[in-house]
């Protein structure tokens, strides 16, 4: 409950931000690309921002931390990226919009931050 009222927080939050620039966090369990029902209202809150900018870009960057086996780290990074993508097109925004972005596996962000996907909606 506890993480539901962050992300409902910090969805408030970004929702005060002025013009196209908004920048949204989804974060996963380790190891996890799953959407769970927080990262989903996250992840509905940014289409639902990106559809009143119709001409903006929406990028997708996605983290993973780096546990030893570089290779499965960088895919789950993409995994994550393309499973947030499909949820967008699910939730609206037309995939021509979205431009996908792994990072490379890091451990500098912690635990918790290198287990996220960045949405940032910018102009056109």
């Amino acid at each position: 409950m506890r993480r539901l009222s962050l992300v409902l927080g910090l969805c408030l939050l970004a929702g005060c931000a002025t013009g196209p620039s908004r920048k949204y966090i989804v974060f996963f369990t380790r190891d996890s690309t799953v959407l769970d029902d927080p990262a989903r209202l996250v992840v509905a809150h940014a289409a639902e921002q990106a559809a009143q900018y119709p001409n903006s870009v929406v990028n997708v960057e996605g983290y993973a931390a780096a546990h030893g086996d570089l290779s499965a780290d960088a895919l789950l990074a993409i995994d994550r990226a393309k499973r947030v993508s499909a949820q967008l097109t699910t939730d609206g925004v037309v995939g021509g919009r979205i431009r996908q972005k792994p990072r490379a596996p890091s451990n500098e962000d912690g635990a918790v931050g290198s287990r996220r996907v960045e949405i940032e909606i910018t102009a056109g």
